[in-house]
């Protein structure tokens, strides 16, 4: 009898090994039908593992953020590739400025292939500080020229 390709997960190191060869077909250029039932069937085991091994929920969705980017090396540039926007957006939004949009949302479900919805709990945003307006003093001349009109 042969031996199968891929088991249910029973290790982290073979969590991240079938992490790491799924990765490589996504990312690959053949997208054959072979490839592409091999994807999900990567994808079914990844995501029954993470089921019932990863608990997010005392993370909030920032957090989560900061734990996915470090199990997968990133840093913000690469979180702002990937999203499409800009490095200050990426830097508001991990330091509580900016909230998550639903399209950042499910990009990063997507790419983490975690469920938006622990990524969709509220969490408190800093407040932004307010602009401190200077305002102009006349200068004596000018109050001279215009008592003079």
């Amino acid at each position: 009898m042969p031996t199968l390709p891929y088991t249910l997960i029973k290790t982290d190191a073979q969590y991240y090994k079938y992490c790491n060869i799924l990765e490589a077909l996504v990312d690959s250029n053949k997208k054959t039908k072979a490839i592409q039932d091999e994807i999900e069937l990567l994808e079914l085991l990844i995501e029954t593992y993470d089921n019932l091994h990863n608990t997010f929920d005392d993370l909030d969705p920032i957090e989560l953020i900061k734990y996915l980017m470090q199990e997968h090396n990133m840093k913000a540039v690469d979180l702002a590739t990937l999203l499409n926007v800009s490095e200050g957006l990426v830097s508001d939004m991990l330091k509580y400025k900016k909230g998550l949009s639903k399209e950042t949302i499910r990009i990063l479900s997507e790419k983490f292939k975690i469920s938006q919805e622990a990524l969709n709990k509220p969490y408190t945003l800093k407040p932004t500080p307010l602009i401190k307006i200077r305002t102009i003093k006349k200068r004596p001349a000018a109050r001279k020229i215009a008592r003079a009109l």
